[in-house]
């Protein structure tokens, strides 16, 4: 019996890593019976019909387990937002930076084609609201080939996978750190400044330098609801050293008196966009649960 990682699965067909070789495999009937799905990503024993394909007989344990998109053993996220041409939108990077805080992936924020930001405003914005969060955070080119060799050493010997919306240059960015992975690149639209999704499936991409990653379609809006209103607070990460010194040990930071983290607030040490982002979530998540 051999073993690999599923770098690609298409039409319930899915392909296999193992030494140099990629084998097409099917999954067992059993599988479907039990309701588990092989994902990208996924370590997997299997056996060979003939000398292409063959049959995946077991799935060796998960790391980690992401939904959107459905990949297996992540480690790391990068999450792609662009300095202009589209604008950033900060509720839905705060908001995929809460799903990887859930998923328990180490973070990396990417703000790329920043030649677009000429007076450098938008650095000096995402320094100002992240300084405090202990993220990494890259600063991009593709166009002037910048923090392109800071980006390959946050993916060195890990599974990284990029997430942000269409249009910022994820495909692009792959592009110029490994240029023989040949990934489509979208335009954008003149009219409606909306990047058209590039990426048609997901797929674990191998680095000549070692490590895998993901390239993702963009989204425009993310489902945080699964998450407790109460947990928000832990996966904002400057919030933390706070949250046990609270006067009410269910204190969710907002209208409750002796708060820590308002005080940390009112003293600079949170953003006071990272905060009202993080009230609007709590909010949106005790609303729609309600009905």
């Amino acid at each position: 019996m051999k073993e690999g990682i599923i770098v690609k699965g298409i039409g319930g067909f899915y392909y296999i890593k193992c030494g140099d070789n990629v084998y097409e495999c099917r999954a067992r009937g059993i599988f479907r019976k039990k309701n588990i799905k092989p994902l990208v990503g996924d370590y997997v024993k299997f056996t060979l019909n003939n000398e292409n394909s063959g049959v995946i007989e077991e799935i060796l344990d998960r790391k980690s387990e992401l939904l959107r998109p459905p990949v297996a053993n992540v480690e790391h996220a990068i999450i792609v937002f662009a300095a202009k041409n589209p604008e950033p939108n900060m509720i839905l990077l705060d908001k995929m930076l809460v799903l990887g805080e859930v998923a328990g992936l180490k973070l990396t924020i990417c703000i790329n084609k920043i030649d677009l930001d000429e007076n450098g405003e938008i650095i000096k914005k995402i320094q100002s609201i992240y300084k405090n969060t202990g993220y990494n955070i890259i600063f991009s080119s593709t166009k002037n080939d910048l923090g392109i060799d800071d980006i390959k050493n946050v993916l060195k010997n890990k599974i990284t996978v990029f997430a942000g919306p269409s249009g910022v240059g994820k495909s692009s960015i792959l592009n110029a750190v490994q240029s023989n992975l040949k990934l489509k690149t979208g335009d954008i639209s003149r009219k409606i400044k909306r990047g058209k999704h590039t990426t048609r499936h997901t797929e674990l991409l191998e680095l000549d330098f070692g490590g895998w990653v993901v390239d993702t379609p963009g989204f425009t809006s993310l489902n945080i609801d699964f998450i407790e209103s109460e947990k928000i607070a832990e996966c904002f990460p400057e919030f933390r050293k706070y949250l046990d010194e609270c006067k009410f040990t269910d204190c969710m930071h907002i209208n409750e008196p002796d708060c820590k983290v308002k005080e940390a607030l009112d003293n600079g040490f949170i953003s006071k966009q990272r905060y009202e982002n993080y009230v609007s979530f709590v909010k949106q998540i005790l609303e729609n649960n309600r009905r």
